[in-house]
């Protein structure tokens, strides 16, 4: 007798939303934006045209898929996991690491992802980019607070600077990384440049 297969069922539109950008994602990472709707199909094993069933064009998938790659929320989990009772070089010296693996693991999508999201003028992204990156600011400045009276600056003030000396750890202000690590980041920021001793 023969038997009669039986038929998937369908994932339903927000699952398959899910799953598509899923596999966007790692294609961003080796491809860029410039990823072609036929190679994402392939990667999320279905028919190109499942993609604009839920999708209305690939810019809508890519940037869903930018936003998601970006979603702060491991890095946010980690800095909260340090200890507040370690000494402030340390604290500061783990969640720059923490930070600048987060640009580093992302740098090919963060301009891309501004060019994108200003090009298809979508507010509801740019809001949601924006407390992200606030979100990710806040965090550090509760690494720091433990310390605030000894800093010349708010713990946001500070926090604040910390992002921007990662941001050119990753991209360089003439495009070369400076490959700088978390300790030698942090003492930039609290001994600048002179040597001990010097005027």
């Amino acid at each position: 007798m023969e038997t009669r297969r039986r038929r998937v069922p369908a994932l339903a539109p927000e699952e398959r939303r899910a799953a598509l950008v899923a596999a966007t994602i790692p294609l961003l990472h080796e491809h860029g934006v410039d990823v072609s709707t036929r190679q994402i199909a392939q990667a999320a094993g279905v028919a190109e045209g499942t993609i604009f069933g839920v999708f209305e064009t690939k810019t809508e998938l890519v940037v869903c898929s930018v936003v998601k790659a970006l979603d702060p929320q491991p890095t946010l989990e980690a800095l909260r996991a340090i200890d507040r009772g370690l000494p402030l070089r340390e604290r500061l010296a783990r969640a720059a690491e923490l930070v600048h693996a987060r640009f580093a693991e992302n740098a090919q999508l963060m301009a891309a992802a501004r060019k994108l999201v200003i090009a298809a003028r979508d507010e509801a992204t740019v809001k949601q980019m924006t407390v992200n990156r606030e979100s990710l600011r806040r965090a550090l400045a509760e690494v720091i607070e433990p310390d605030a009276e000894r800093l010349r600056r708010p713990p946001e003030a500070v926090a604040t600077l910390l992002l921007m000396f990662c941001g050119a750890n990753t991209y360089g202000p003439f495009g070369d990384p400076a490959h700088l690590d978390g300790a030698e980041t942090v003492s930039l920021m609290l001994d600048g440049l002179l040597t001990r001793g010097a005027q």
